[in-house]
């Protein structure tokens, strides 16, 4: 990696984000998911309960087992993880394939009945979660590896926490949704010079933001 720049060159020569290291995995998530702009409800209930199952743990960890989960908690069916009982807690608690602990499950179960009742009222998650999209006066003009390294949060992630602690979620701290927010595409924070970087701010500027 260039300690200045942030940028790791791949396999084909390429520069890149640092983060993925090569790891064949990590890297096609680089290129072909992290900071696309995503309107699915249920993509977006999954990253948001990911980051949370991530907290004090690495993304790769939760990426190798992302098929673990999505078997486990019902592909993230907002409607049917918000029907999970006790006996599915007790259920999950024994799935080697996923992380198990306590207060992360039943944060999941409780934060689909949160999400059903924001889709209701918003029309979909996807709507809730894209008004918070930060305006270019909110965004830095460089996206380098000092501004990254500085801003683990945001202004913006801090009100998203708040709003969705008030509305009784668990599991949001400023930095699980900023984390969620560079991943979902409602900021692109692939670093000036990543392949990427370009690709994505095309898409987000072809991309209709949900209503």
């Amino acid at each position: 990696m260039d300690e200045k720049t942030g940028l790791l060159a791949g396999p084909d020569g390429i520069a890149r984000c640092f983060w993925h290291g090569n790891l064949p995995d990590y890297l096609h998530y680089h290129d072909h998911e992290w900071g696309r702009p995503v309107t699915d409800d249920r993509r977006l209930f999954e990253k948001i309960c990911l980051e949370g199952f991530q907290s004090g743990l690495s993304w790769l960890t939760i990426l190798r087992k992302r098929e673990n989960f999505r078997e486990a908690f019902a592909g993230f069916d907002i409607d049917k993880i918000a029907a999970f009982t006790d006996e599915d807690v007790e259920r999950l608690l024994g799935n080697a394939g996923i992380i198990r602990h306590r207060s992360k499950i039943v944060s999941t179960i409780n934060n689909a009945t949160r999400a059903r009742e924001m889709a209701d009222e918003a029309g979909s998650l996807a709507a809730w979660f894209w008004k918070f999209e930060p305006g270019p006066d909110e965004r830095p003009g460089i996206v380098d590896l000092a501004h990254l390294r500085a801003n683990p949060s945001t202004a913006v992630s801090v009100r998203i926490s708040k709003e969705l602690k008030k509305r009784g979620w668990s599991f949001v701290g400023p930095t699980t949704v900023y984390a969620f927010m560079q991943a979902m595409g409602l900021v692109n924070d692939h670093l000036e010079g990543c392949v990427c970087r370009e690709q994505v701010e095309a898409e987000r500027n072809a991309f209709k933001r949900p209503k």
